[in-house]
This record gives structure tokens, C-alpha cells and sequence, in this order.
């Protein structure tokens, strides 16, 4: 399988918030989840909320083209290594279509 990979142009953090009171969930590449011991949110740094406790800026991010069939195996595997081939971390997001790492 060819594998195709678009560059995103934005700066993201990733943020632990009190609450998502603040975040404008219709934004683009906004993304939430929680835990029972966190609330946790990944935007771009430009939306970053005022309600944030932590965060780690700096994240660059890109996404897999296309939409990819629940059946694949091995996709963020592979992309992940060569990442760490590189020595470049990443924080991997999933949506119902595909992956995104930052």
C-alpha cells in the first residue's frame, strides 16, 4: 500500500484543561479526550484556551490522505518507526477516516 502524507501548517500543543468550556470544538484539528483523571486537548497553539493547567508546545503535525480501511494493519506501526529511526517522537490521534500524528 502507497501511503501518502500531508504536511499541516500549524504549530499544536498539547494541553490537560479543567474543563472544555473554553475550546471551540468546531474548530479544525481540535481534538478532546478524558480519562478519569484528566481532561486532555490537542489544538493548535493559537487556540489554546485560558482554562489550560499544562502544555507542551511546539508540535508540528501531518495526516494520512485518504481514508483508510479499518482491516489495515501496521499503518501507524511503520510510519512510527521511521520516525524513530530519526529520533522523532510523536503523539498519534485517530479519527473514524484515518490517522494524524504530531
Amino acid at each position: 500500500m502507497n501511503i501518502k502524507l500531508k504536511i499541516i501548517e500549524e504549530t499544536f500543543s498539547v494541553c490537560k484543561v479543567k474543563d472544555y468550556s473554553e475550546i471551540d470544538l468546531q474548530a479544525a484539528f481540535v481534538f478532546v479526550d478524558s480519562t478519569d483523571e484528566e481532561k486532555s486537548l490537542v489544538c493548535p497553539t493559537r487556540l489554546v484556551p485560558a482554562n489550560t493547567t499544562e502544555r507542551d508546545d511546539g508540535w508540528r503535525a501531518f495526516r494520512i490522505e485518504g481514508v483508510l480501511d479499518f482491516s489495515l494493519i501496521g499503518i501507524l506501526a511503520k510510519i512510527s518507526t521511521c520516525l524513530a529511526n530519526n529520533k522523532i517522537g510523536i503523539f498519534a490521534i485517530s479519527t473514524f477516516n484515518t490517522d494524524r500524528e504530531l
